[in-house]
């Protein structure tokens, strides 16, 4: 599948020409390495685990994409059909492990990148890598993932709670739980998906914890997949989505007022551009409707081993999963750079660069409505274009 190569030969005899290095076996690393080799350019991605697909294979079993087989395909190869319609977690990291397979990917597992500084000359970059190394590349494509670090809210009294306490990221599947009253805290897409599986696999009672209520949709309508509606509405202005999909909402998806999840009173589109994805419906609306799944306010805290909610309740579930997300955790790699916003996002993304930072770019690190994987494939291609465009750094040639 990958490149062999031990990372101590990495920086031995080193070429005339520097490789663009990728940080990152995802389907962003993998997607703009293939994209940068097909213009000819030496691509070498560096992945601290020991495998490609490293996020994927962590994800909870029954994961299936909510982006079309079609649509979710990266550069130079497509999703073989006999993966259906909706893509099992299982049949991405297969397609991943092909992915690099097919195309001859030049990939070093069991190397993390810690910092990247300009490279002394003043042109490329110098990585610092495990075991003290030093690269240096004419390039840098930064693709270490969306979901990189599990976030946890400082809740007051946590230690004290006697429950089993995990983060989503933790979470295989519902099998354990069965007979047992487990309070899921999040909606967000992996929120509602753990209830369900919950549900499914005989939990004694499951409650979703709910701050922000959240926009629901059908993942597909009469054969309309969302994703369709996100690729076409992406570039409206947001008040006209908002008020598209307030119609649209009231007549695909039923007012759970009654059961604790009234609509929402910000526009669908308008919570996008703030980082809120949709919750794509894979059973929520019928687990709520039939009370399988109860609402409950937000979690704000743990006393005397109870949990306690914002609307002042206490309550004692067996288990509590944290389904509160992730964070980049880019600071202690680009944060001395200048390349990050207040909430340690880059600044740009895709073929941009940070003014400050040419030769540097990120991708994967946006959340579209349109579909992570397919914005992740057209970012590589434009990385790729951008790279070649730009000779100052001496990138490595591919032979012939």
């Amino acid at each position: 599948m990958a490149d062999s190569t031990p990372p101590t030969q990495l920086t031995a005899q080193p070429p005339p020409d520097r490789p663009v290095y990728v940080i990152g076996g995802g389907p962003g690393g993998l997607s703009a390495a293939y994209a940068l080799r097909a213009r000819g350019i030496r691509a070498v991605v560096l992945e601290r685990s020991d495998r490609v697909g490293a996020s994927w294979r962590r994800h909870y079993d029954r994961l299936h994409l909510h982006t079309t087989r079609r649509l979710s395909a990266l550069p130079g190869l497509p999703m073989p059909r006999r993966f259906g319609r909706w893509v099992s977690r299982d049949n991405v990291v297969r397609y991943l492990e092909k992915y690099a397979e097919h195309h001859r990917l030049e990939i070093v597992t069991g190397v993390e990148v810690s910092r990247i500084d300009p490279a002394p000359d003043g042109t490329g970059w110098l990585l610092h890598a495990t075991g003290g190394r030093e690269l240096t590349g004419a390039a840098v494509v930064v693709a270490t993932g969306y979901n990189h670090t599990p976030h946890l809210p400082d809740w007051p009294g946590r230690a004290a709670f006697t429950g089993e306490f995990l983060h989503a990221g933790e979470y295989r599947s519902g099998t354990p739980y069965a007979g047992r009253d487990v309070l899921v805290v999040g909606v967000g897409n992996t929120g509602a998906e753990i209830a369900v599986d919950l549900v499914e696999s005989g939990a004694s009672r499951v409650r979703l914890a709910v701050r922000t209520v959240p926009h629901l949709v059908r993942r597909s309508t009469a054969g309309w997949a969302a994703q369709y509606s996100g690729i076409l509405v992406r570039r409206l202005p947001v008040g006209l989505v908002d008020r598209i999909s307030r119609v649209q909402a009231k007549v695909a998806v039923p007012d759970l007022s009654a059961h604790g999840l009234p609509r929402p009173d910000t526009g669908l589109y308008s919570r996008v551009k703030q980082g809120a994805i949709p919750v794509q419906d894979v059973g929520l609306i019928d687990a709520v409707r039939t009370g399988k799944v109860g609402i409950v306010a937000a979690l704000e805290g743990f006393e005397d081993g109870k949990v306690l909610l914002a609307d002042g309740t206490r309550i004692s579930p067996d288990t509590v999963i944290a389904a509160t997300g992730y964070v980049r955790a880019l600071e202690g790699l680009v944060g001395h750079l200048g390349v990050l916003d207040s909430r340690g996002r880059p600044v740009a993304h895709g073929a941009r660069t940070p003014k400050a930072a040419p030769g540097l770019y990120f991708t994967g690190f946006t959340n579209p409505i349109s579909g992570n994987l397919r914005e992740m494939a057209l970012d590589a291609v434009r990385i790729a274009k951008a790279v070649a465009r730009d000779r100052s750094g001496k990138v490595s040639r591919l032979p012939g």
